[in-house]
């Protein structure tokens, strides 16, 4: 393809990527009620939200770092100060808007416009999803082992099963783990890309990073709900609800995240409170990060812009 051409493919996909993410934007403000919304955060203390705010945003710091751990093990040379910004809006828009636009278009976008190679782009993604769901496994293994969840006798699943569950999850991570310790083996390729293992002591950050992620999302909707619930419960829940949210591939878990909850909680908390609480931690968690991330992501475009004239100014003779 000539670089002409390539120049319009790219001008295309860009004008897409932006269609569809105003049509997603659009699509979640028109669903979201956003009197319910204000009535939910409007009930707690002021000191109540600010922690919240504190832990959402110790949250996505911890987030976004995962893309930092890709960039020691890939070896870019992007500054850490520009890697957290990206992290942070490919998370806030995928959370809200889907992982095919936020963890992928969004990724690729924005780093390729600081010069980042697509396979490097790749290997990053990568080591995010695998951080992220590495911790998960080593969370709700323990979990699942101790019996956390307790599951409606409707669900069809027993404690006896959960816990083979949660034993399979410990064995996965564990395998994980000793793969990026003892595998001689360090590379695969398919196609044009790459996937190495990294260190096991990256792993082991990997590891801890991914269920700090995971346990600071229940520690915020914890701290929104009435007293009377254990924090090991609500963690737990998390947990059941995330994967129901990932099966359904609704943007945002919308009524996912809320249907397992009340189905799980209700015989601790009172529905109404349980509701409220979820609605408080969107508002707190999803749409605030979404509308800052909405923001630093029209800055970096322009920076990028910027940046790019400057470079072809200079290499003019």
């Amino acid at each position: 393809m000539s670089p002409q051409r390539w120049r319009r493919v790219r001008r295309a996909l860009t004008l897409g990527l932006f269609v569809a993410v105003c049509g997603l934007m659009f699509m979640l403000i028109k669903t979201l009620d956003w009197q319910q919304v204000r009535q939910a955060l409007m009930q707690y203390r002021p000191a109540t939200l600010l922690l919240g705010l504190g832990l959402s945003a110790l949250g996505y710091a911890v987030f976004s770092s995962f893309d930092v751990l890709g960039r020691y093990h890939v070896g870019h040379g992007l500054p850490v100060r520009r890697v957290y910004p990206i992290a942070f809006v490919c998370n806030a828009f995928n959370l809200n808007l889907s992982s095919w636009v936020g963890a992928i278009a969004l990724r690729y976008r924005l780093y390729s416009r600081q010069g980042l190679k697509t396979a490097d782009i790749t290997r990053v993604l990568t080591l995010s999803l695998i951080t992220n769901w590495f911790g998960y496994l080593l969370l709700a293994g323990v979990l699942f082992c101790l019996g956390l969840p307790r599951l409606p006798a409707s669900w069809g699943v027993s404690s006896t099963l959960l816990r083979v569950i949660g034993v399979a999850l410990l064995l996965l991570g564990l395998a994980y783990l000793m793969a990026c310790r003892f595998a001689t083996r360090r590379a695969w390729r398919w196609r044009s890309q790459e996937l190495t293992l990294p260190s096991w002591r990256l792993a082991l950050l990997q590891g801890v990073l991914g269920a700090s992620n995971w346990a600071l999302m229940a520690l915020l909707i914890y701290t929104l709900l009435p007293a009377g619930v254990a924090y090991p419960h609500v963690l737990a829940t998390l947990m059941i609800s995330s994967v129901a949210g990932l099966i359904t591939h609704i943007p945002a878990g919308l009524g996912v995240l809320e249907m397992v909850f009340v189905a799980l909680l209700r015989g601790e908390v009172k529905t109404g409170a349980i509701i409220a609480a979820l609605i408080a931690y969107r508002a707190l968690y999803y749409l605030l990060p979404l509308a800052l991330a909405t923001l630093t992501y029209l800055v970096l475009e322009r920076q990028a812009t910027s940046e790019k004239r400057q470079a072809d100014s200079t290499a003019r003779p």
